[in-house]
């Protein structure tokens, strides 16, 4: 049933075809609703009018009213312009026109007073206003106290009139016309719990305010409501999942018990501790456990998750461990295999670079249920890799997997959907957490293990480089090893090569008597491989990289990461490289090296690496700066598309929304009080356009 907010807008009185078939094109808004939701972005206070003499080239925007003196037309060809002289009792100032002359000639007239908007610009002594927006001077908008709405708009909209202050009028047309059709979406009880103004009066207010507590009232109410309809989704989903999946009870500790008593290498964080209880928890539960665990790097994130694979195989079945790239397949490979050897247990590693015959003999021991840990990269979604039970599902870096190659794996279970733990070393923001992985459960390791010295991060510019230089010396010399790591030029992979290529031989030319590794990503994986390993083993002193070693390598021995070009690097990416180090007992070092000359941004990323190491602080300045949609990529941006809440700077918000959220499923999960008819009828209506989200983790 299509409803009156899905009319065209080329039937809105103002728009018609052609106009509309432009907002189309420009806006990507087709219908009432959507134009509805177009909201302003700031708002300008008309209520204030500034004198000639009072102007001056800080301001951003002003009113003026003044009195049309006399208009002429100005220069030849494409350098012609049209001048309005204009003056008030204070001074004298000329109003310029470079496009939609002929318009503004036939609306203006000598002698008329008018009121001129804009942006004051100072030639020599005189002041001027370019391309204002101005209307005839009347009592009302003398007198007038309201706020202008500013509407985004474009070059080729602006062309046919639709500035925003046409869009304005538009919208004006547009509210009139929808406003008897506007239904609340909330229940009375929300409302008057959390003080949120009605719907209707929110949508008049966020267009027209008529007072600033009215317009502040409007935005928390929309931001409110959109958060609210995002969580609910979430949670009805993970309502769902939880009774419609069951999992496997996976309730036997023998092996953890042995694990524990015999040959766990070091004590474990209370952290830990407490995110293997919540893992159990959910195992034995009889329902399919979908959960987070986000940890900084080096938190031990994959001692938890070896941990958890104990528990399904002492129940009798099998756990793999998918991880995006081959470096950090192998890498967990090595690691996990000196942990199963020691409790006899059977592990494989399964990538794209295993030869055929090796695979046969996986294939087949997976299948006998011989095989009771499986490692790799996406080779594991291969119709071929069928498991004898498949009781849990490790994914590494979840985000780097699209949702369709995730949903594969958990297919490898005709019976039971399998157990899925997520692992994610990027710490993410809670406020995105929340949105992102609504459905699933979250546990934090806010912990780093036991004698684990901070890092201690520096910034230097490109004028200290042979100070920097006779550092690295220094620990070289005491039997450390060193990162230095450059930048991907995007644009050109021949760029990439050239700029690591050229760090290689000065550092060469530098240190010409140690040995050192290169790698960068156009190298062959053997010849990469080669090259780590030569470092690993301590052959090589220095390692000269791109970011491929963003994840994967792990260097106990390393104690120094340099990072050049520092300021060409994302926040969380300078964290990820940073990790590289501090694995060891000995005190770690990282220096950011940049220009001189950086924008804003690039000195808060830096100031904010040398303040903290704390990932979710990183995490959240991250957010700030970026942005949830660029902070996340592509991928999750069906679930960051908010139209006017604004995940980093709104978490109080959120958490409201969110609260309300769960206290109506635990007190109508059905929503079929006559209270919440309104929540019933616009989750009905939502679930038209929305995404299946389930089981996505």
């Amino acid at each position: 049933m299509s409803s009156f907010f899905d009319t065209k807008i080329e039937f809105l009185k103002g728009v018609g075809p052609q106009r509309a078939a432009l907002i189309n094109k420009e806006l990507n808004i087709f219908s009432f609703g959507e134009l509805l939701q177009h909201y302003p972005f700031r708002y300008e206070d008309r209520t204030k009018f500034f004198k000639i003499r009072e102007l001056h080239s800080d301001m951003e925007s002003v009113q003026v009213i003044a009195k049309i003196r006399k208009v002429e037309l100005v220069g030849m060809g494409n350098k012609k312009r049209l001048v309005a002289h204009v003056a008030d009792e204070t001074g004298e100032m000329e109003m310029t026109w470079f496009k939609g002359i002929a318009w503004v000639q036939k609306n203006i007239a000598t002698g008329a007073a008018y009121v001129f908007l804009g942006k004051p610009a100072q030639f020599g002594r005189k002041w001027s206003i370019a391309h204002p927006e101005m209307e005839p001077l009347t009592t009302a908008n003398e007198k007038r106290n309201n706020f202008q709405p500013v509407y985004s708009t474009t070059e080729k909209l602006r062309a046919r009139f639709l500035d925003s202050k046409g869009i304005s009028k538009i919208m004006d047309q547009l509210v009139q016309v929808c406003f008897p059709h506007i239904l609340e979406t909330m229940s009375q009880e929300i409302l008057e719990q959390y003080q949120l103004i009605g719907k209707k009066e929110a949508i008049r207010q966020i267009h027209f305010p008529t007072e600033p507590n009215l317009l502040q009232r409007a935005r928390k109410r929309l931001k409110f409501e959109e958060f609210f309809y995002l969580q609910l989704r979430l949670l009805m989903l993970k309502v769902a999942r939880t009774e419609k999946f069951q999992g496997q009870i996976l309730n036997n500790t023998e092996l953890l018990t042995k694990f524990y008593t015999n040959h766990i290498p070091f004590e474990l964080t209370n952290a830990q501790k407490r995110v293997i209880r919540e893992s159990y928890a959910d195992m034995k539960s009889g329902k399919q456990m979908n959960r987070l665990i986000q940890g900084d790097v080096g938190s031990g994130k994959t001692m938890v998750a070896f941990i958890c694979a104990l528990i399904a195989i002492s129940s009798g079945a099998q756990a793999c461990l998918m991880a995006p790239t081959e470096i950090l397949a192998t890498q967990h490979y090595a690691g996990l295999k000196e942990f199963a050897d020691m409790m006899g247990l059977k592990i494989a590693l399964l990538t794209g670079s295993v030869k055929k015959s090796a695979r046969k003999i996986i294939h087949e021991e997976l299948l006998s249920g011989e095989l009771k840990i499986l490692i790799g990269t996406h080779a594991l979604l291969e119709d071929i890799v069928q498991f004898k039970n498949l009781a849990l599902a490790i994914v590494d870096e979840q985000h780097r997997f699209g949702v369709a190659q995730r949903a594969k794996l958990w297919a490898k279970n005709e019976q039971f959907i399998p157990h899925v733990l997520v692992m994610t070393a990027t710490p993410i923001p809670r406020t995105l957490a929340m949105t992102l992985y609504g459905d699933l459960d979250v546990s934090v390791i806010d912990e780093m293990p036991a004698g684990r010295k901070p890092i201690q991060t520096v910034h230097r510019y490109d004028k200290d480089r042979l100070k920097v230089f006779g550092f690295i010396n220094e620990e070289v010399k005491k039997g450390r090893q060193v990162y230095i790591v450059y930048p991907l030029i995007e644009e050109s992979e021949k760029m990439d090569l050239k700029n690591v290529m050229d760090g290689y031989e000065s550092i060469s030319r530098a240190f010409p008597h140690y040995p050192i590794s290169i790698v960068n990503g156009s190298m062959k994986a053997d010849a990469k491989e080669y090259e780590m390993q030569r470092f690993v083993k301590g052959e090589t002193k220095i390692m000269v990289a791109t970011t491929v070693i963003e994840v994967g390598v792990n260097v106990p021995n390393a104690s120094v990461m340099i990072i050049e070009n520092a300021e060409r690097f994302g926040l969380s990416q300078l964290h990820q490289l940073r990790g590289r180090v501090g694995r060891g007992a000995e005190q770690s070092y990282c220096i950011l090296m940049s220009k001189y000359e950086l924008s804003k941004d690039s000195r808060v990323r830096l100031e904010t690496m040398v303040r903290t190491n704390d990932g979710f602080e990183i995490a959240d300045v991250d957010l700030r700066l970026r942005g949830p949609g660029d902070l996340m990529g592509t991928q999750q941006s069906g679930i960051t598309d908010l139209l006017i809440a604004d995940l980093s700077k709104d978490a109080a918000i959120l958490t409201l929304a969110r609260d309300a959220a769960q206290q109506l499923l635990v007190n109508d999960p059905e929503l079929v009080q006559p209270d919440n008819a309104p929540i019933l009828r616009q989750v009905k209506q939502q679930k038209k356009y929305a995404v299946n989200w389930s089981r996505i983790s």
